[in-house]
């Protein structure tokens, strides 16, 4: 087994008393000693400040010095519009593979720091990483440059309805902006250099920060001078997610299902579903065209008993018609919930389901994601 890797904030979670446990190659915080469901809740309440270093980061860009070329050579491999991102504008969307199955979820951005408007910047998940940038390397055309930047900077974020407040402060231009949205800019006292999105994975307002390894921690250290920032772990990051609706790779998505089925239809532009020349066009287009085909739901389970992933879902009449994705407790609802893929015809909200847990069947309803409302900052 290799060596776990630590980020550039290692020494500070475990001089905060976090409970280090292996994470996608990483050791990572899953909590604090302030405990999961506090954290979850000041992070609703307050802000959380999470160190997701180990997530993928790199550039694409194109040796004519050109954005259209770059954008042309990506859309190849996902079924968003990337041609249409003005600088300082960020997407979601997913890399697929030739059958239209999730190979990985992922953000991209068009750079707007003045002289690189044409390069492309591209947040992927941590445990999907090296697979997407061999994927990258095999996939991208002569003249275009794949950067990877794991070694050189770091990425934290910071989410809450408190998070605009606190880098407000630091920099006055981070409150103008609006979701899906970013910036380069000098943050803070020490006027460390960061690449800013208003963006996030909790559902709520919030940050995500890029910052060169070297500066990292003492931009935490000032961040954490604010009363209403906690360093928070992966297990409140779970449990803030889950209650926002928003899939989690390897559990709700991956390469047996697509992005129609997984409820993704937003993030493809009504142009590129009836095909088009990317990776999983056709898939794309007969997914929205079959009636049959599963879809992505929330499960709300009755009682206290959280329904955990690989939960059998099945109709009143005792048939199996699904499999829970994502279960556990959501502190903000106040009890259990959970996602999965259910039959299309049983995907409509206040739907009567049972889940098999333990072997005996346990009430559930079909209902409308998220669980909790989102509470973007959209201007």
């Amino acid at each position: 087994m290799s060596e776990l890797k630590q980020t550039q904030l290692h020494a500070r979670h475990v001089a905060a008393g976090a409970k280090m446990v292996p994470f996608a190659g990483y050791e990572m915080p899953v909590q604090y000693p302030l405990g999961i469901m506090r954290e979850h809740l000041h992070t609703r309440e307050k802000c959380g400040l999470f160190d997701v270093s180990h997530m993928g980061q790199c550039f694409i860009i194109a040796d004519d010095g050109t954005f259209v070329t770059a954008a042309k050579a990506l859309e190849k491999l996902v079924p968003a519009d990337i041609q249409s991102l003005e600088p300082g504008q960020q997407r979601y969307s997913q890399f697929l593979n030739k059958d239209g199955g999730i190979l990985d979820d992922l953000m991209i951005s068009r750079l707007c720091l003045d002289g690189h408007e044409h390069w492309l910047y591209l947040v992927v998940n941590a445990g999907c990483k090296h697979q997407d940038y061999a994927h990258l390397e095999k996939h991208l055309p002569d003249g275009i440059k794949l950067s990877i930047k794991d070694d050189s900077i770091s990425l934290i974020a910071l989410q809450g309805p408190k998070a605009a407040d606190v880098l407000g402060d630091m920099a006055p231009a981070l409150k103008d902006l609006t979701f899906m949205t970013h910036t380069d800019l000098p943050v803070g006292k020490n006027d460390i250099w960061c690449h800013v999105s208003r963006s996030g994975y909790t559902g709520e307002d919030g940050y995500e920060l890029a910052v060169k390894h070297e500066d990292v921690d003492r931009f935490v250290e000032e961040m954490l001078e604010y009363k209403d920032v906690e360093l928070i772990g992966l297990g409140a990051r779970d449990s803030l997610r889950m209650e926002a609706g928003l899939c989690l790779y390897g559990h709700d998505i991956d390469t047996t299902v697509s992005p129609i089925e997984a409820g993704l239809i937003w993030s493809v532009p009504k142009h590129r579903r009836n095909g088009g020349d990317y990776f999983g066009a056709a898939r794309i287009k007969a997914d929205i065209a079959d009636k049959q085909s599963k879809r992505l739901v929330g499960i709300l389970p009755e009682g206290r008993a959280p329904a955990r992933e690989h939960t059998e879902i099945q109709d009143l009449d005792g048939n199996t018609i699904g499999e829970i994705t994502s279960g556990g407790f959501g502190p903000s609802v106040g009890g259990p919930v959970a996602m999965g893929y259910v039959a299309r015809s049983h995907i409509k909200a206040g739907k009567d389901l049972n889940l098999i847990v333990r072997g005996k069947a346990r009430p559930a309803k079909v209902v409308k994601l998220p669980f909790v409302p989102h509470n973007y900052h959209r201007g």
